[in-house]
């Protein structure tokens, strides 16, 4: 592993968001040369030698054990997220292959019923690399009504979410506080990355986000870590206007690589209205994918 893995990157990063001042240590009025802590200070936090810290982040030393991850962690304050998100890249650091492309996703058999027997809940299903495997009427009214309904089925047009919010002119005016979406989806994008250190596609999206986007660069530079699990997001609406949806993700464990999102509104609310009647105006539709 290189000075550019994703390991040495991550740790380097984060020592860099702490300063002295964040965990009491002196600074004896000296002029520091790099930003955040020093090696040696981060690992005398986390009760390891300096040198042993060195060539973990600098890839020299492999299958660091859960104990020193974990005290690592401490020390760099991590969210319970970023820790798991640290042992992912440790147990990933030892084994990279040549990127490869992996098999072609598809939406699985019982995920589809799924989304056709919820029409009145804007609903899809992503894949490793946030593909839309598969979306129902409702759910691509909301999020995608510019886009052809059967976009999902054709691997080679299949809408992407990530490359969606930073580059597609719609998705961004969809969101309200786009930045804080920005954020999220580059968090989680971290996360699948770290599980997928081979999939040759995923490292291409990064890429081409990197390119387009000087947004998403300096977020990726950031290396946030940040889990789908329920989010709340206003949006600005083409057709019904403004409302408030609350995102769930759910994973599902006969599925390791696909998640079903859905968006729900507060009973009896505006946005409730909203959402029935862009259901109205759009037509339910058949789940594609």
């Amino acid at each position: 592993m290189d000075r550019g893995s994703p390991l040495g990157e991550f740790l380097r990063a984060r020592r860099a968001q702490l300063s002295p001042d964040d965990i009491g240590l002196p600074r004896y009025g000296e002029r520091r040369r790099v930003p955040g802590l020093r090696r040696e200070e981060l690992a005398m936090l986390a009760g390891v030698s300096a040198g042993y810290y060195t060539r973990l982040e600098q890839g020299q030393s492999l299958n660091a054990s859960s104990e020193v991850l974990d005290a690592i962690a401490t020390a760099l304050r991590l969210t319970a997220a970023e820790r798991e998100h640290l042992h992912v890249l440790s147990a990933t650091a030892s084994h990279r292959n040549r990127p490869a492309p992996p098999p072609v996703e598809h939406a699985s058999a019982d995920l589809r019923t799924l989304l056709a027997t919820m029409s009145d809940v804007p609903a899809l299903v992503m894949g490793r690399r946030n593909d839309v495997l598969a979306w129902n009427g409702a759910g691509h009214a909301l999020l995608a009504g510019h886009l052809d309904i059967a976009s999902p089925d054709d691997t080679d047009t299949r809408p992407n979410m990530s490359r969606m919010v930073f580059l597609d002119a719609h998705t961004r005016a969809l969101y309200r506080d786009w930045p804080a979406k920005a954020r999220a989806v580059v968090g989680n994008l971290r996360i699948l990355t770290a599980r997928n250190p081979d999939d040759s596609h995923l490292a291409a999206l990064v890429g081409e986000l990197t390119i387009h986007s000087p947004e998403f660069a300096s977020l990726w530079a950031e290396h946030a870590v940040e889990p789908c699990g329920r989010d709340v997001y206003d949006l600005a609406h083409p057709v019904v206007g403004d409302l408030t949806v609350t995102q769930q993700t759910f994973h599902v464990p006969q599925e390791p690589h696909q998640s079903l999102v859905t968006f729900t509104a507060e009973p009896a609310s505006a946005s409730s209205a909203a959402l029935t009647m862009l259901r109205q105006a759009r037509g339910l539709g058949k789940v594609r994918g």
